[in-house]
Order: C-alpha cells, then sequence, then structure tokens
C-alpha cells in the first residue's frame, strides 16, 4: 500500500483527480493561522508558520503510513484581538472566519477526501471557539468529524513542553524553538537574548477576566523565555505536533465504518 504528500498549491488540478482515484486512504490537511505580534524577535506570521510546518510535516508522515496526503494553503487570518494594539496585527471577526475556515474544510470533503485535519497554533479564546464551533458545523452538514487537533485540550496539552503546559508561553522559548526549527532566518536572535524571561500565565489571567494582552501585562506582546530557545528544542516539539495529526487521522479511521 502506497501513499504519497502533496502540497495542493503546487498540484494541477489532473493531478488531484487522479490522486484520489487512485488513492486507498486519503486525507486532507488545512492550516489555520494569523497575523499576530510575537514579541519584538518573531514574525507576524509565526502561528502560520508553525501550523504549516506541522501539516506538511504531518503529510509525509501519513504518506509513510499509506495515504494520500494533500496540504492546502494556509488561511493566515484568524480572530486575534488580544494582540490588536501592535503594530502589523490583523484580526478578522469570527464571523467572517467561522465560514471561511468551514468552507475550505467542506470544500475539501466534497473533493472526496477520506478525512478533513484542521491544523492550528493561534490560542486565543476566540478563536479557539471559532474553530471549535467550525468542527461541530463540519459534523453537523457531513456527518463526518473534522479533526481539529485542539492543543489547548489537557490530553494534548500535556505531551508538549513545560512552559506550554504552564500557560505562559506567547512568543517565549516553545514558540520561539518552532521558528528557530522551521525557519531561522526570521528570528532576531539578538532581541531574544536581551528579553527577561516573564512568567504570566495566560490561561489564570483569561480566567480572572483580561481581555488582551496590555491587561495580561505583555507590554512586549511575550512572556515565557525566549532567550532559552532552542532549534532542537522545536524540531522536537513539531515532531510532537506532527505526530498528534497522525495519531487522530489513524484514530479516525480505526473507528470509520467499511
Amino acid at each position: 500500500m502506497s501513499g504519497s504528500a502533496h502540497a495542493l498549491f503546487e498540484m494541477r488540478y489532473p493531478q488531484v483527480a487522479a490522486a484520489l482515484d487512485a488513492a486507498d486512504r486519503s486525507v486532507a490537511i488545512i492550516p489555520a493561522g494569523s497575523v499576530e505580534a510575537h514579541g519584538p524577535h518573531l514574525p507576524l506570521g509565526t502561528d502560520t508558520l508553525i501550523s504549516t510546518a506541522v501539516a506538511r510535516r504531518a503529510a509525509e508522515a501519513l504518506a509513510q503510513r499509506g495515504y494520500l496526503a494533500v496540504h492546502y494553503p494556509p488561511l493566515h487570518y484568524g480572530v486575534t484581538d488580544w494582540a490588536e494594539g501592535f503594530a502589523g496585527t490583523t484580526s478578522i471577526g469570527a464571523e467572517v472566519i467561522g465560514p471561511l475556515v468551514l468552507q475550505a474544510c467542506l470544500s475539501a470533503h466534497r473533493l472526496g477526501f477520506d478525512h478533513v485535519v484542521l491544523t492550528n497554533a493561534h490560542l486565543e479564546p476566540g478563536h479557539i471557539q471559532t474553530l471549535r464551533a467550525v468542527a461541530k458545523d463540519f459534523e453537523a452538514n457531513t456527518d463526518t468529524p473534522l479533526l481539529f487537533v485542539d492543543k489547548t485540550r489537557r490530553a494534548q496539552a500535556q505531551k508538549l513542553t513545560a512552559e506550554f503546559q504552564s500557560g505562559s508561553c506567547h512568543a517565549g522559548q516553545y514558540e520561539t524553538s518552532l521558528i528557530l526549527a522551521i525557519q531561522p532566518e526570521l528570528v532576531d536572535v539578538s532581541a531574544a537574548d536581551a528579553l527577561p524571561d516573564l512568567e504570566l500565565p495566560l490561561h489564570e489571567k483569561i480566567a480572572a477576566g483580561a481581555q488582551n494582552f496590555a491587561e495580561c501585562g505583555l507590554e512586549q506582546a511575550y512572556c515565557g523565555a525566549p532567550s532559552k530557545a532552542t532549534a532542537e528544542e522545536g524540531e522536537r516539539s513539531l515532531a510532537i505536533l506532527a505526530q498528534m495529526v497522525v495519531d487522530a487521522v489513524e484514530s479516525a479511521a480505526a473507528a470509520k465504518p467499511e
């Protein structure tokens, strides 16, 4: 049983049709992203870069397991109100993002993919709520689960680093390490090294009623320990994130009626 991994953006339509016709098992992986300030040292596209890299790595791993795995171009924008006061941050309302993501996922389903996966690295509460609603609407429309690998769920979070689990991880060691592994030339290493550790567990601030980064004390749009980031840690986290997708697909495949 042979598989293959492809970037949809690089395929021609006859290739897509032929690949789906020939596939025993198929999966479409759609990365969600955001344009959001990530400290003075990381690019605004950090979340998109991470979710896209996870989609690509997961597609390669699923191809080795016999799947036709196609990773879609990313949906770059998200609900990003928390960092709106920082230059460049671009927030799009849930009333736009929700239908956009849903339609992309439904299109992949109509095309004939057995499974549709949504990868995401942007953890703002309003964005997560929007993607969870998309997953519900997708299943209501298709009688098929949308495989949204939600890292904010405890079972997934505990697989990741201690900083991620602490909640003090926006543009900190966890995310800076990932970008060092994915596209290191986009990291201002000297700026990261100059940033002091800032322990501000965002989940606790959110529970206490904070509504944005300023109210949480993220004066430079970061928390955690950027200066401790390494590409090696980023590679480990990327492997874990990709494996989460593989596990979700294999679990859904096992549960799917013949």
